[in-house]
This record gives structure tokens, sequence and C-alpha cells, in this order.
């Protein structure tokens, strides 16, 4: 058939449908090297590859069988196949030589027979060689003779006495045919030399020779000699051998040595390409006669072809969920030895957790035995060992690698379940004060943490927060350790994977305490170190106790100790301070001459860094008796000590103080002086009673401000506790209708400093504020000509 022929339809013969095949991946392997058929998967038709040649993939084989599988995928099934090559008569009969000389004596007696070498057909069966023929002479007839195997050859056999005399060379056609229809033939010449007379032929000691050689006899290595004696002398009595019939490529693999028959191995033999071999070798004498034997060998295997593992299918990655028995790869095994050389079994090396289960046709699937565990091995490394049983046992290995892919199987774990950090109160935002770290013992995306603080619904946000890829730890904000000593939150780590599987741990942040609190002092409060003392009697003997100051701190440890120090003392030598009760005691006993009042300072100090303190001030008098009760430290102040640098501060400042209310009074007498004197200068209107009255409104005019400015003028008048006097707008003649401009009145107190006037001044109104302090704090010219000022009123008191 022509390359791409069909061959069968695989879908109809199983019973599918065609898309059946593509979607389970169907393929077409054949044994060995050479593929020689191909499957559409979407038609199911199984193609030949190449024209195929029965004579050139099965030699000298009767049937000729071709093997092939079909493999599937998903799910995996293995199914056998057979094609077998049925023979064209496209090969005809071929003789080894175009002639064949035979010397035949003439002497020699009818009925004598004369192997021919055969002819060799590549067809069988009915196709191969059935028959010869010889052409028609007077002195010979064909005969076929059977070889060992049942192979025909043929035979030439005297019928008539040759006459060397009368015909010294005959010529004789010979053709074999084969069975074909049409048959096909092929010829060879015979070329009969008759000899002169010679009585004596040689005689071999045995017809048949059989040896049994093993395949691995080294080059040189003597297989059998034969032997043929001839009784005549001279040339007819020296016998030659030489190979007469040699079969399946004898002659390229023994040699003879035609001096002495012995015959040797020239090339390594192999019991899996041929196991026997059959030769024919002829003993000459000088006078041209012959004789025949048969050496037929016989190889013996050797057990040297380790076994062959073929990976079929293999499956590179398996989920680490999957269950037992799960099948990872298929694949087969051949020994090309014979018998316990060529049986073998497989084994997985190592323990691990795979297992073979057999198959038919030496096929042998690996399969998984037990659960997988990515965390604890991520790939594996298979070795499959084959090993056949012979004598000296050949094995051979192949190795797969498996790799165990991941499932989220794991959840995150930290490295520990509580974590306690600290933070300074009074912290920056956004202050790291550690980290939280959890592992995952999955892989990609299942191993990647994010980190997250848990918060209740409704609870408030807080003062923490968690990087969610590096699990650092922040304070958001700044915390008081008075208000807030520690903080406990719950941290979820949470893996990438789908579901995602979670874990927490408890987060505890302690606040530590700085010293940003100073002393307290409780006692003596302070309001009452200025009407308040304590009492000590004149009797009072050494130790006595005065008093205790009592003081607190809000802050904590050594931040909250304290100390308590005497700092001033009128008399220093007469009390003495705890350091740590606080308590205050006579240090000696109270003597007559001892002022009878005394002034304390006491400081308090907390151990801080830096340290803060807080100071007291304890009155003490000393009473002849305690029934003076009205006595009182407040009514006469102690004698005040005297501070030279902070008097030195007070003088100065009350200089400067006084240096400048002396120049402001005397700059407002100048300046009233000189706007008196102008005034008087000038005569003065006359206005109406009410008009006057009015304007004043309810103040008293001793307390009413006037703010008198003419239009152009370079110098402003404030007229400080004056008369309310009179304004004139520039051009108003006097004796006109006062249209005088009342700063304290409701419009005035609308004006913006710097703005426009809020209200024209000659509207007049009554004013009904009362008694107030008017001052101006800005003014602005109107287009009158008025200055209009802005007035700020406060209350004035009676004393003032």
């Amino acid at each position: 058939m022509e390359r791409d022929a069909f061959v069968g339809n695989i879908a109809q013969d199983l019973g599918l449908d065609p898309s059946q095949l593509a979607a389970r991946k169907a393929r077409v392997v054949s044994e060995g090297n050479q593929q020689f058929f191909h499957l559409n998967p979407s038609t199911g038709v199984l193609t030949a590859t190449e024209s195929l040649d029965r004579e050139e993939i099965c030699p000298q084989s009767e049937t000729c069988t071709l093997f092939f599988k079909v493999f599937f995928d998903n799910p995996l099934q293995l199914i056998r196949g057979e094609v077998e090559v049925l023979d064209v008569n496209d090969n005809s009969p071929v003789f080894p030589k175009k002639e064949m000389v035979l010397k035949i004596v003439e002497t020699t007696p009818p009925g004598s027979r004369f192997p021919l070498d055969r002819a060799q057909d590549a067809d069988v069966g009915s196709n191969g060689l059935q028959n010869y023929s010889l052409g028609s002479n007077s002195h010979f007839f064909l005969a076929l003779g059977a070889a060992k195997r049942g192979a025909k050859y043929p035979e030439l056999v005297l019928e008539e006495q040759l006459d060397r005399e009368a015909e010294a060379e005959i010529g004789l056609l010979l053709t074999a045919k084969d069975g074909g229809a049409p048959p096909r033939s092929g010829t060879t010449q015979i070329r009969i030399v008759v000899l002169d007379a010679n009585d004596n032929t040689p005689m071999f000691s045995r017809e048949v020779y059989e040896v049994r050689l093993a395949e691995n006899s080294p080059s040189g290595e003597l297989v059998v000699k034969v032997a043929a004696t001839d009784q005549d002398e001279g040339s007819y009595g020296k016998v030659q051998y030489t190979f007469t019939q040699t079969f399946d490529g004898s002659q390229q693999l023994f040699d003879l040595n035609a001096d002495t028959g012995e015959i040797r191995v020239i090339r390594k033999l192999d019991f899996e390409e041929t196991q026997s071999y059959e030769m024919v070798v002829e003993a000459t004498d000088g006078g041209g006669l012959s004789a025949h034997c048969k050496v037929q060998v016989e190889v013996l295997d050797v057990n040297d072809n380790a076994p062959e593992i073929k990976l079929t299918s293999h499956t590179a990655s398996i989920p680490e969920d999957a269950p037992p028995h799960t099948v990872v790869a298929l694949f087969s095994v051949r020994d090309r030895d014979s018998g316990d050389n060529g049986r073998t079994e497989c084994t997985v090396e190592g323990d691990l957790p795979f297992t073979l289960t057999p198959m038919f046709d030496s096929y042998y699937e690996l399969r998984t035995n037990a659960a997988l565990d990515r965390e604890t091995t991520a790939e594996y490394n298979i070795s499959i060992r084959a090993t056949d049983w012979g004598p000296h046992r050949l094995s051979s290995r192949q190795s797969l690698w498996v790799q165990v892919t991941d499932v989220n199987d794991n959840a995150p774990a930290f490295s520990q379940e509580l974590y306690s950090m600290w933070v300074t109160e009074n912290n920056s935002p956004m202050v790291r004060i550690g980290s939280v770290q959890a592992s995952d013992a999955d892989a990609g995306s299942n191993a990647r943490v994010q980190y997250a603080l848990e918060r209740e619904e409704g609870q408030e946000q807080p003062a923490l927060s968690v990087s969610s890829e590096s699990g650092d730890v922040y304070v958001v904000r700044s915390l008081d350790y008075e208000r807030l000593r520690a903080l406990e939150v719950w941290v979820r780590a949470a893996d990438g994977g789908s579901p995602a599987l979670s874990a927490r741990a408890l987060l505890r942040v302690l606040v530590r305490d700085e010293n940003d609190n100073a002393p307290v002092v409780l006692h003596p409060g302070a309001e009452s170190s200025a009407g308040a003392g304590e009492l000590v009697p004149r009797w009072a003997p050494a130790g006595y106790l005065v008093a205790k100051v009592v003081a607190v701190d809000a802050d904590a440890g050594q931040n909250a100790w304290l100390s308590y120090e005497l700092a001033k003392a009128t008399e220093p030598g007469l009390f003495r301070l705890g350091l740590h009760s606080g308590e205050v005691r006579t240090a000696r006993a109270v003597a007559e001459r001892d002022a009878p009042r005394h002034r304390l300072v006491v400081l308090v100090r907390d151990r801080g860094q830096p340290p803060r303190s807080a100071s007291a001030t304890l009155a003490i008098a000393l009473l002849h008796d305690f029934s003076d009760a009205h006595v009182r430290l407040s009514h006469e102040a102690p004698p005040a000590e005297p501070d030279d640098t902070l008097t030195l501060y007070l003088i100065a400042c009350l200089a400067c103080v006084s240096a400048l209310c002396l120049a402001t009074g005397l700059a407002a007498l100048l300046m009233k002086l000189r706007r008196d004197r102008q005034r008087n200068a000038e005569p003065l209107p006359t206005f109406p009673t009410a008009v006057a009255e009015s304007d004043a409104g309810s103040l008293p005019r001793s307390l009413v401000y006037d703010v008198c400015l003419a239009t152009g003028s370079l110098s402003s008048d404030f007229h400080f506790l004056g008369p309310l006097l009179p304004c004139f707008p520039a051009g108003i003649p006097p004796g006109a209708a006062p249209q005088r401009s009342s700063v304290c009145s409701q419009e005035a107190s609308s004006v913006v400093e710097g703005g426009d006037c809020a209200a024209q001044p000659h509207n007049r109104q009554k004013s009904s504020l009362p008694p107030q302090h008017c001052a101006v704090v800005g003014s602005t010219n109107d287009e009158q000509g008025f200055h209009c000022g802005a007035i700020t009123v406060e209350d004035i008191a009676p004393d003032d």
C-alpha cells in the first residue's frame, strides 16, 4: 500500500465518538524505534506513515505482525493493537551465483547427487520459492532436498554415465519459481566439467556436524574441524575444503581453513539476531572428486543484554492532596535475552511512597501508595530498577522527577503566642516598637502572610497599627502613661490561599513612664500659706514633730520617688526635714532666744531624668501657750531674706515703669496746657442747655471724653478728663446751630478702625450709655471735614 493508506478506524472499532479521542489525547505508539502508523484524532482513522516492506520489517518470517498501542491520557488507558502485514509477490527468486560450475568424474556412478546453491526469495508462503526446474538433457535430472528448518534446495542427480571423451562439458539451465499469481522466476547456468577418471572420492567422517557455541565466543575461537579422507595418492588424494552453501550470512561470521578444515569465528555472534547457522562444506581431492557434509551451529544465549526501560507516559507534577494509588507514570520493560536471561523484575529504589503495579505485556504502572506532604518532601527523584534473572544478573535504572505541588493545608503559625512590647509615653506618632512574625509552611501565594489587627464592631480605633506585609507594629498616636498603662489587641495572620487559613496572637503593649509630671504638694496647700501656719511651743524638745509635708507625683517608678530637702530656713539649725518622710522636726530644743516666727522653704524633688521639683513654704510660730488662739502667722509677714539677683531684677523693672509713667504724665500735662491756652484765646459759643445735656447723656461731665479734630490739622488733640467742648465743622460760624459729633453716641460706636463713618456727624441722638470709660482706638475723615473716632467703652469702678 502507498503512504497514508487506510489501515483501520480506531474510533469505530472501540465504539467511541471521534471527539472523545481528541478530548482524551489519544495517540498511537508503535513498538520499536520506528513509527509505522499515525492516528488522526479528529476522525479516528489509522493510516500508514510510509509504504510497508514486509521483507524489510520481518525478514525470514512466515507471518509479519506489527504491534502498536493506543494511549489515552485522561483518564489513563492503554489498548494494544496488532496489524498483520500480508505478503505480496513483489520479489523474484534469486540465485547467489549467475553460474555454478560442477566438476564430475566420468566414472561417477549413476544416482550420484550433487547439491546446488539454492535460490533465495524474500517473499513467504505461497509467494515464496516453490519449485525448481531443470532444462532438458540426457544425463541429469533434478531432485529437491530438505534442510533442517524445512528449506528446500536443489540436487543434481546423475541419471546416465558420463563420458568425458564424448562430452567434456555439459551446460544446464536451472530455474526457480515461486507460487505467486502471476509467478516469478529466477535462473542460473550450471556448467558441468567432466573430469578424468578418479576411482576414489573423499569421505567425511560424519555427514552432519552439530556444534553448540556461546554467543559471546571471542573472534578466532574454533567452532569445529571437519575431516575428509581420500584413498588415492598424489593430487587425487589431497583434499581441499570450501563452503558450498551458507545460510543466514554464515560466511561473514565463520572462516574455513581450506587445508585443515578448521572452522573458526571471525565476528561476534548474537543470539538475539540469529539462533542457529547451517553450512555445507565440500571436500575436493586433486582429481576433482568431492564429498559434502553439513555443519550446524546452535548459538547459545548468554546474559549480555540488560533490561530496557521505555517510558511511555509520565506525570511531572502531582498535588500533595492526591489520593493513594494515583497513576504517576506508565512504562515497559524488555530484555532481548531468552529464558531466565530475559526474565525481569522491577522495583522502586529507596523508601518512597510509590509502588509498581504490573500490567500485561511487561508494562508497569507507577502509583502512589501513601499520602504526600509537600512540606515534608517537595519533589521525588524516583529510581526504577529492572533486573533480569540470568546467572550474572544485569540491571538498568530509569530516573523520574515528580514534583509535589502545594495545597493550602497549613495555617500560618506565629513565632510566639504572646508578644510583649514597650513604648515610652509622649511618643511620636507612628513610632515603630517591634514586629510580629508568622510563618507558613506552604509555598507561593499559599505562604504569603498578611497581618491585621482584630477589632470588634463598634470598638474605637486602637492606638496601634500593624504593617500588613512586614508585621511591623506602630503606635499611631501619643500615649499618656497616667491615662493608659497597657494595651492588648489580637493580631491575625492570614495566608493567600483559597480558602485562606489564619492564626492569631495576642499583642500586649506596655507604656513606660516618663518623668513628665512634677510633684504636687498636698500639704501645706497653696491657699493656706498666706493665712495659716504651724504652732510650736517654746518648751518643744529636740525631735518634736512640727509638720509633715505631703506631696504626690502622678508618674511611676523612680519618677515618683520623692525626696524632701530644706531649701531655706530662717534659722537653719533649729529644724530638720526627713529625706523621704517629709516630716519637719526640731533639730534641737527650742530656746527663749529663738525668734518667735520662722519661714521654711521645702523643696520636693523626684528621681526622674531630668528630675522635676516643687516647693512648699511653711510658716512656724513659737508660742508660750496655745491658748492664744487668735495669733495668726499671716498678720505679720516673716522677714524676707535677701535675694540679690531677684532684688536687682525687681528694682530695674520698677525704675523703668516709673520713668515711663512719669514721661507719659509730663507729656500729657504739657499737651493739655497748650490746648487750654489755645482755647482760652478764642471766644466760646453758647449752647442750649438741653443740647449739652442730651449730648452728655447720663454720664457725669467729668467722665465724658471728647475728640475734636480740625480738618487738615497735623496733630490730634485727645482731651483726658476734660470738659465736654463743642466741635464745629470747618466753615460754620459761631452761633449757628450746633452740629457736634459725639464720639460716645451709638453711631460712633459702629465705626470700624480705618473705615468710613457709619452715621452722619450731624445726626443727633441722645446717648443712653451708662457711666463708662471711653478711649479712641482709631479715626478717619468724612466728606464734611470731621474726624470720626472709634471708641472703646469699659466699665469704670467707683474707686477709679
